[in-house]
């Protein structure tokens, strides 16, 4: 691209401007928490948000969090590089990871109700050196995602607005940093529906401009007989009859594979859905996650649907970026197929779409990353190992800390990677080859009795020493020895170290559990971890001095209470059976039913079937709009009508009839607090 599409004030103003005001909106959306339903941000509400969120916004924060820049990116790349099947790998070879993790979430909530993070409950098992072991992973796994996530977003913005690639990637985590300060994951909750939101109305408008109003594209068929002529020009090495309209392609299928292995060491290991799934109410767990999942795979499907094969079609024409030439290797893998399709699309009205969707997908996903972390950093490693004692406030100061330290290292970190010329296409390869090996034995910590600690402990790190050699020697036999950046980054030496990465702990996990004798767990230690008293961060006007019955229900469950009620474990028992049963029959569907056949038999895509292809995908994704978009404001309805109610009161001078309307034994003191009333507290001593 000769000259960017934008004015480099745009991206300031993205990047900065609309951060900030993420930032204010989540700080006024704090008090308003606070003043209106009682919240207080205490360490337990920072890490878990009372662990009470509903069905929709798990599914929209399952969305948002697994809507990277990748998910639109390299989807992108994928469709340009291997035609309507690099979509459909990318969106089943990532969804299937957040529906099986259904299962576990319901198994992390029946077996350890007051967890914070998925690496208390390996050390309630465990031990210390477990714990460790699958800590580092942890981390990994949240470096290299935040990591993937700056790479691609900076250099979206360079190329779209000509700003430094180093000043994008410092500035693009400052907005997420300050509303994650203020409202801790329930801050995250809320924004990524906003971030959901707006990426699927972005879509939305990509999908009708290129099949239904772009003057030279316009319709499914056009787009079809496009593709048509690029394939007789431009054959696919690998593709049936070379064709860019088919599901068979060998290259497209080593992706798949690919994408498959390393997404379950993302899902799997990163600390940010295990907060999402103890975030969760008990009822909302399994449907939240399988909600997201399926709505999540319209996301890609549809996206590199419209952009990476518009971006075939348009690359000839004078709108395109880089015409006459036709993008370069390197263009491809930094990400930046959707941008130069939609600018070809819209113009600058496709460029600022573009921006604005890459931010959304980079901040809401960082945000996510940001508490991983954090919750990290604060129980794992400080409650653990420096503070066992710490109060409530100490440990909200380590959280902050944790978000503002982390967020400068990744910064300075992405920056060393640009240098270096490492793009978010390889990070998106290399993922499962350092963290996939830890995969099988995390989810045996739930669902296994027998593994021990040598087995949980040495076999993610016997899988990342083979997985390693795997990945290294296959790009050395393959490049005569030349191992750099490019020959590592190819596909077929990825392959072989994911695959390698994933399955390597299925032969060492029996092996090494029988030599060191089966552990025969009786998952108690886990009912053990307790949530942390936070009542020296509730303020004392809010209890009655010596009346313990009157504490916030967040405090008594500090003290020790079990989170989890009978009724509810039983209710979790009940959704463990079907999760079981939901979540085998959705991943054979996505991974063979539907694939399998169409790949086999070689079909080329008629024009009647591209079009049917593309309708399905317009459907799907309104549907996902609805599920994340609607149904979040229809579960909280009585919420945001309270809220409003008491806004209204604010404005409107009735401040008195703010607290008698929600709670008539409550009454207002002071400028937000509430306390009970004198004869309510009498009532309850006597």
């Amino acid at each position: 691209m000769t000259a960017s599409p934008l004015p480099q004030s745009a991206g300031y103003g993205i990047v900065v401007g609309l951060g900030l005001a993420f930032a204010i909106g989540m700080i006024l959306t704090t008090y308003m928490l606070k003043r209106y339903q009682h919240e207080r941000i205490t360490s337990e509400e920072f890490s878990t948000a009372g662990r009470t969120v509903k069905t929709g916004l798990i599914a929209s924060a399952v969305v948002s969090s697994w809507t990277w820049a990748a998910t639109l990116l390299q989807s992108s790349g994928v469709a340009y590089r291997y035609g309507v099947s690099g979509p459909f790998w990318y969106a089943s070879g990532a969804t299937v990871q957040i529906i099986l993790f259904a299962t576990i979430a319901i198994e992390l909530k029946k077996r350890a109700p007051n967890a914070h993070t998925f690496l208390e409950v390996v050390r309630a098992r465990y031990g210390p050196i477990g714990h460790c072991v699958f800590m580092c992973f942890g981390l990994f796994t949240n470096i290299l995602v935040t990591a993937m996530l700056l790479t691609g977003g900076s250099a979206v913005v360079t190329n779209l607005t000509g700003m430094h690639t180093v000043a994008a990637c410092f500035l693009l985590p400052v907005g997420v940093v300050v509303y994650t300060l203020f409202g801790g994951i329930k801050a995250t909750f809320l924004t990524d529906y906003i971030h959901t939101l707006i990426i699927l109305v972005i879509i939305l408008i990509f999908a009708f401009t290129t099949y239904a109003r772009s003057d030279v594209l316009g319709s499914p068929g056009m787009v079809w007989e496009i593709l048509q002529k690029i394939s007789s020009e431009h054959p696919v090495a690998g593709n049936a009859q070379g064709s860019y309209l088919t599901m068979h392609s060998k290259e497209g299928a080593i992706f798949f594979v690919i994408n498959l292995a390393g997404n379950f060491g993302t899902v799997f290991l990163d600390n940010g859905y295990w907060n999402k799934a103890i975030a969760a109410s008990p009822a909302s767990a399994l449907p939240g996650y399988v909600l997201g999942g399926v709505a999540w795979f319209a996301i890609p499907w549809l996206c590199a649907t419209t952009m990476g094969l518009a971006c075939l079609a348009l690359e000839t024409t004078p709108a395109f970026p880089t015409f006459p030439n036709r993008m370069s290797a390197a263009d491809v893998s930094a990400g930046l197929v959707l941008p130069n399709a939609a600018v070809a699309l819209l113009g600058k009205g496709g460029a600022m779409c573009s921006l604005l969707l890459v931010f959304m997908a980079v901040t809401s996903a960082s945000s996510a990353e940001l508490i991983a972390v954090s919750s990290i950093g604060t129980y794992d490693v400080y409650k653990t190992y420096i503070n066992p004692r710490a109060t409530g406030k100490q440990l909200i100061l380590v959280s902050h800390s944790c978000v503002i330290l982390y967020g400068l290292i990744m910064a300075a970190f992405s920056v060393g990677l640009f240098y270096a010329g490492v793009s978010m296409g390889y990070l998106y390869l290399l993922m499962g080859v350092i963290i996939s090996s830890a995969v099988l034995p995390a989810t045996l910590t739930l669902m296994w009795s027998k593994q021990n600690l040598l087995s949980a402990a040495a076999s993610p790190v016997l899988g990342l020493a083979c997985s390693l050699i795997a990945w290294l020697v296959t790009t050395s036999k393959q490049n005569d020895g030349i191992i750099n950046v490019t020959t590592s980054g190819a596909n077929n030496p990825m392959l072989a170290g994911n695959v390698v990465a994933l399955l390597s702990p299925a032969v060492f996990v029996p092996i090494l559990t029988y030599l060191g004798g089966p552990q025969n767990y009786d998952w108690e230690s886990m009912k053990t971890i307790r949530q942390v008293n936070d009542d020296d961060v509730l303020m004392p006007s809010t209890v009655s001095a010596g009346d313990e019955d009157l504490k916030d229900s967040r405090s008594n469950t500090a003290s020790g209470l079990p989170a989890t009620p009978i009724d509810s474990t039983a209710a979790l028992i009940r959704a463990s059976k079907i999760a079981r049963s939901l979540t085998v029959f959705m991943t054979v569907a996505l991974l063979v039913l539907w694939p399998m056949p169409m790949y086999g038999s070689g079909y080329i895509f008629s024009k009647k079937f591209f079009t049917g292809w593309v309708v399905v995908g317009i459907i799907w994704i309104l549907v996902s709009l609805i599920v994340v978009g609607i149904y979040p404001l229809w579960e909280g309805r009585f919420a945001l009508a309270h809220t409003a109610k008491g806004m209204w009161y604010d404005i409107s001078g009735q401040r008195g009839r703010l607290i008698k309307n929600a709670n008539p034994d409550f009454v207002v003191d002071g400028a937000d607090i509430t306390v009970p009333r004198d004869d309510v507290v009498a009532e309850k001593k006597e």
